[in-house]
C-alpha cells in the first residue's frame, strides 16, 4: 500500500511554488489604469444600490425582508456571502466582493458609532491584525485615518492603509459608514520599512468598506460589506492557490465583523 503523503507530495509542491510566485515581486506591481477604472465603476455601483437601500428603513440591510435569516443572526449566527461577480478578473487584477451580517444582543447604534470612531482602540478591538489606527483630520463631513494591519495566512502580509470616510444617518436607529482607500502601502513585515513601488507583490491595492447598522429586536445588526482588489493569480497556477487567495477576503470580513460585534457587546455591558 502506497504512503497518503506519496499522493499529496506533487500538491503540496505546486502550492508552494505557487506561493513564491505570489511572494516574488512583478514589473507591473501596481494596478493597470484599466484595473483601477474597473474597481471604481464596479464600487460607484455598490454605493449607489447601498444609498438606495439607506433610504428606506424597511429595506435598510439585505436582510431585512428575510424573517430566516433575522432568527439565525438573533441565534448568534454569522452570514456570510461572497457577492464577486463572475467576472472578477481585469487585466492582471482580481476584484473580491464579500457582505457579513450579525447581530449584537443589547447593544446600539450609539455604541457602535462609538466603536467606529475611536480610533485608540482599534489596535484593543481589532486585535492582533490592527497594529495601529490614527485620526488625521475631520473636514466638510469626512474622516481621514491611517491604519497598520498586519494579516498572517501561510505567508505574513503588513500594509500601511489611509481611508476617506463618510457617515450619515437615516433616523436615530439606522446608521451607515462608507470607508474607501485613498493609501495602501506594503512593507516588509521584517523590518517595517515600506517597499518601493516595484518591491510591492500586490496583495492589496484597494479596500472599501461598507458598514450599515440598524437598531432593533432589542440589538444591534451589523451588515459590512467589502470590495477589494489584489493581483490576479499566475497564468496555470489557479487550480492550486485560487481557494487559498479568494479565502483570504473571507477570513478577514468574518475577523472583522465577530471582532466589532465582540467589542461593543463588552462596552455595552
Amino acid at each position: 500500500m502506497k504512503c497518503p503523503m506519496q499522493h499529496r507530495t506533487p500538491l503540496l509542491a505546486a502550492f508552494w511554488t505557487a506561493l513564491l510566485c505570489l511572494h516574488t515581486p512583478r514589473l507591473f506591481a501596481q494596478p493597470s489604469p484599466a484595473a483601477v477604472a474597473a474597481f471604481n465603476t464596479y464600487t460607484q455601483s455598490v454605493e449607489a444600490r447601498l444609498a438606495q437601500q439607506h433610504r428606506s428603513s424597511t429595506n435598510f440591510l439585505s436582510v431585512d425582508s428575510n424573517p430566516q435569516a433575522l432568527t439565525r443572526l438573533r441565534s448568534g449566527e454569522l452570514i456570510l456571502e461572497n457577492l464577486t461577480p463572475q467576472h472578477s478578473e481585469t487585466s492582471g487584477s482580481l476584484l473580491h466582493h464579500w457582505r457579513g451580517t450579525a447581530f449584537a444582543s443589547g447593544a446600539t447604534a450609539a455604541d457602535f458609532e462609538h466603536l467606529l470612531t475611536n480610533f485608540n482602540a482599534y489596535p484593543k478591538n481589532f486585535s492582533p491584525e490592527v497594529l495601529q489606527a490614527n485620526l488625521i483630520s475631520q473636514q466638510n463631513g469626512h474622516t481621514f485615518a491611517t491604519m497598520r494591519v498586519r494579516q498572517r495566512h501561510v505567508i505574513t502580509v503588513l500594509v500601511d492603509t489611509a481611508y476617506d470616510i463618510t457617515s450619515g444617518h437615516l433616523d436615530a436607529h439606522h446608521g451607515y459608514s462608507i470607508s474607501q482607500s485613498t493609501r495602501i502601502s506594503e512593507l516588509d513585515p521584517m523590518t517595517n520599512v515600506a517597499l518601493s513601488p516595484d518591491e510591492e507583490h500586490g496583495f492589496l491595492w484597494r479596500l472599501n468598506t461598507y458598514w450599515s447598522y440598524e437598531e432593533r429586536d432589542g440589538g444591534l445588526y451589523l451588515q459590512i460589506e467589502s470590495v477589494s482588489l489584489t493581483r490576479a493569480i499566475p497564468t496555470g497556477l489557479g487550480w492550486a492557490i485560487r481557494p487559498y487567495v479568494e479565502s483570504i477576503p473571507r477570513e478577514s470580513l468574518d475577523f472583522t465583523l465577530r471582532s466589532a460585534v465582540n467589542a461593543i457587546q463588552k462596552g455595552s455591558r
